[in-house]
């Protein structure tokens, strides 16, 4: 009868030994109240008077579901998200709340919706690592009570209406345009105001002109397809007409 005991006993004794991992913590009752947290390593449970559940506590990441929501300036789009949470109070987070995966989870969709109503569509579209940031300021201050820090919330996805996507790539289409037709005209600015100034020169300068009327041939000339017009300036024609008369040769003239 003794042995038997002694086997019971031994019995008990080793279903009583609980190991808890390094990324876990143990919540210890005592029929059925809380005791303790138990540490990573091997803990003794007795069997019948006391129970645990084991709490993981490692960053999770739980993709919060696609809503749908209506932003400030009465568009409708679609969200979704992930949020990154882990708990650091074992004891809160299975005392204070029923399942708290759960309760993030739906803490975060409900969030996340109001928020999103809070701003315009642009806002949401341009600023979305600041509405995030709100977003998880707000869902960790409602988490404390259970024990849980939420470390960061990202806005995956914003799915907007083929209508509302159309409207947008029309907008984007005619800033383009905009900008194309004033950097256009700035050229022309531009050029005009060099011509300007490049006419002004040559017209102050004796000879210039000439010199570039020369440069200009010369830079056509390369081509042997082309036919070149010149015109004489009529300085020259009144030079040679003054030349002819001196030395009384009117063939020079006519020749010309």
């Amino acid at each position: 009868m003794f042995i038997v005991i002694i086997i019971i006993v031994i019995i008990i004794l080793f279903n009583s030994i609980v190991q808890i991992n390094e990324y876990e913590r143990g919540i210890k009752f005592n029929f059925g109240k809380f005791t303790k947290i138990m540490q990573p390593g091997w803990n003794i449970v007795i069997p019948i008077l006391q129970s645990y559940k084991k709490v993981d506590i490692r960053t999770k990441a739980v993709d919060v579901p696609e809503q749908e929501a209506i932003t400030k300036d009465n568009v409708s789009i679609k969200i979704n998200a992930v949020i990154y949470f882990k708990v650091f109070d074992a004891s809160k987070a299975i005392l204070a709340v029923e399942n708290f995966m759960y309760a993030v989870s739906q803490l975060a969709q409900t969030t996340m919706r109001n928020a999103v109503g809070a701003v315009s569509l642009d806002e949401l579209l341009g600023e979305r690592d600041k509405i995030s940031t709100q977003i998880c300021s707000i869902i960790d201050q409602a988490t404390d009570p259970w024990g849980i820090e939420v470390e960061n919330v990202e806005l995956k996805d914003i799915a907007l209406p083929e209508e509302m996507k159309r409207v947008i790539a029309t907008v984007a289409e005619a800033e383009r345009e905009k900008d194309a037709i004033i950097m256009k005209a700035k050229g022309e600015l531009e050029a005009a105001n060099n011509l300007a100034e490049a006419a002004k020169t040559l017209s102050q300068t004796p000879g210039a002109l000439h010199l570039r009327t020369l440069s200009t041939l010369n830079a056509i000339s390369a081509d042997q397809s082309n036919t070149i017009i010149f015109a004489i300036p009529i300085e020259i024609l009144n030079a040679i007409k003054g030349f002819s008369n001196n030395n009384g040769d009117d063939d020079t003239v006519k020749k010309l």
